[in-house]
C-alpha cells in the first residue's frame, strides 16, 4: 500500500472530534447529509440487524431460543424498511460502534434508525467514517438515559452531530483506498489466523500424545478399552472418574453477586472465556458475607461448566491450582480426586481430545446442551504413575508455553 500523503492546507473544522480538516472539506451538520428514511409496512422483507463488529449484516434468525416467541408470529408491519446504500444505527448501541452501511434491502426493528444520504455523500464513505472510534465517542457525548445501557442517541440528536465531507469525487477516491486497504490486512489477518490455527492443532497434538502414551515413544502398549484412548501404556491405569474422586454440584447466587474485588469465585462462563485446562487467578470475585451460598474448592479441583451452546464444548474443564480461598458458582460441576493425581497432569488429561470427544456423547440439549456428574462419572482417564504424570506435566508446560508465545 502506498503511503497517505498530507494535504497542503488544513483548517480548525470547530468539532472537537473531527479536529484539523483539509481546507477544500466541507463541515456539516448530519441534517445536511442525511435524511431520516422511516418508511414501514414491508414485513415481507428480510430481517437485517445492526451489529457492532460487522455493521448491517443479515438477521437469519430473530430469536435461536425456542422457548421465547417464534420470530414467524412478530408483528413486523411497524418495521422499518432499509435500502441498499441507507446507513442505519442501533439508537441504544450506536456509542459502542453499531452502525453501518445496509448493503441489503431489508426492515429493522423499530428501536433502530435508518438514515439515508443525500446526493452529494457517498454512502460507504459515510459508513467508515461513522464506524470510526472517534465517532463512537462523539455518539456518546450526544447520547443520554438513566445508565449506560440505557442510553440512546435520538434520530433528532444525530441530525446535530456535525461530520466531514469531502467533494464527491475525493470521497469515491477514499473509499476505493480504504476498501484495498481492508482487503490486504484482512489477507494478513487470515494467514495469522491460519497459522495459529495450525499452533493450537499442534498444540493438542501435544497434549494428547503426552497424556495417553507418554514421554517414552518406545513403550509397549496394551489396549486401553475406551474407543477414544486406544491403546495406552503397558503400565498404566485406565479409570473411570468415579474411581478416582468424587462429583458434586456447585452452589451459587447470582451474577449481580459479583464485584470486581473480594474473594476468587469461579463462574461457569469463566470456564468458556478465561480458563484453559487450569484456573491460575480468578477473574470473578464475591464479597465475603456471600460466600456461605457458594461451594468451596479446593487445589486440585477440577471444575466442570454444566452447560454450553454447542456439543464441541460441553463439559469444559479447568483445574483449579490457585493455593488462596476460592469458591464457585452455580451450573459447575465439582469433581475432587480421591487419590493422589498430578493436578496439572489432571487439567491437561481432561481437556485433551479424547476427553473431550467422550464428554461430547454425554451432552443432552437442543439449543442448550447440558451434562451432569452422574455422567461425567463414566468419564475414562489414563493415569501413569505419579511420578510419571509430574514429568508429563512439566513437559507439557514447557511446550503449550512455547506454542503459546509463538500464537502470542
Amino acid at each position: 500500500m502506498t503511503s497517505i500523503q498530507s494535504y497542503p492546507d488544513y483548517k480548525p473544522s470547530g468539532v472537537e472530534w473531527l479536529g484539523d480538516v483539509p481546507a477544500h472539506w466541507k463541515v456539516l451538520p448530519n441534517r445536511a447529509v442525511f435524511a431520516e428514511a422511516n418508511e414501514r409496512n414491508h414485513p415481507e422483507e428480510q430481517m437485517l440487524s445492526v451489529t457492532i463488529t460487522q455493521g448491517v449484516i443479515r438477521q437469519k434468525t430473530l430469536l435461536e431460543d425456542s422457548s421465547k416467541k417464534d420470530a414467524s408470529r412478530l408483528d413486523r408491519s411497524a418495521y422499518k424498511l432499509v435500502c441498499p446504500g441507507d446507513i442505519a444505527y442501533n439508537k441504544m448501541r450506536a456509542w459502542q460502534g453499531a452502525v453501518g452501511v445496509s448493503e441489503y434491502k431489508g426492515i429493522v426493528s423499530p428501536a433502530y434508525v435508518v438514515q439515508r444520504p443525500r446526493s452529494r455523500a457517498c454512502s460507504r464513505y459515510l459508513h467508515y467514517l461513522l464506524r470510526t472510534p472517534m465517532f463512537a465517542k462523539e455518539a456518546e457525548r450526544w447520547s443520554y438515559g438513566i445508565a449506560s445501557d440505557m442510553w440512546s442517541l435520538r434520530p433528532e440528536h444525530f441530525k446535530m452531530i456535525y461530520s466531514c465531507v469531502p467533494p464527491l469525487a475525493e470521497q469515491n477516491a477514499i473509499v476505493r483506498y480504504l476498501d484495498y486497504a481492508d482487503g490486504c490486512i484482512g489477507r494478513y489477518i487470515h494467514g495469522k489466523e491460519k497459522l495459529v490455527a495450525l499452533l493450537a492443532e499442534e498444540k493438542q497434538a501435544i497434549i494428547q500424545q503426552a497424556v495417553t502414551r507418554g514421554l517414552d515413544a518406545d513403550v509397549r502398549l496394551k489396549p486401553s478399552g475406551v474407543e477414544w484412548l486406544g491403546g495406552v501404556p503397558a503400565h498404566w491405569e485406565v479409570r473411570r472418574l468415579s474411581q478416582i474422586g468424587r462429583f458434586s454440584k456447585g452452589n451459587g447466587g447470582n451474577k449481580g453477586d459479583e464485584v470486581s474485588a473480594g474473594v476468587p469465585c469461579v463462574r461457569y462462563g469463566d470456564l468458556y472465556t478465561t480458563h484453559n485446562c487450569f484456573i491460575r487467578k480468578s477473574r470473578s470475585y464475591i464479597l465475603r458475607e456471600k460466600v456461605a451460598e457458594y461451594t468451596a474448592i479446593r487445589f486440585g479441583d477440577a471444575l466442570f461448566a454444566g452447560s454450553g451452546e454447542t456439543i464441541d464444548e460441553i463439559g469444559k474443564s479447568a483445574v483449579n491450582l490457585m493455593q488462596q480461598e476460592a469458591y464457585c458458582g452455580g451450573d459447575v460441576i465439582l469433581f475432587r480426586p480421591t487419590r493422589q493425581i498430578e493436578a496439572k497432569y489432571l487439567g491437561y488429561a481432561l481437556d485433551c481430545r479424547p476427553s473431550a470427544a467422550q464428554k461430547a456423547t454425554m451432552g443432552r440439549g437442543i439449543t442448550i446442551m447440558h451434562i451432569y456428574g452422574n455422567q461425567l462419572k463414566y468419564l475414562s482417564l489414563p493415569i501413569p504413575p505419579f511420578a510419571e504424570q509430574s514429568a508429563i506435566a512439566a513437559y507439557l508446560d514447557r511446550e503449550t508455553a512455547r506454542i503459546d508465545a509463538a500464537a502470542a
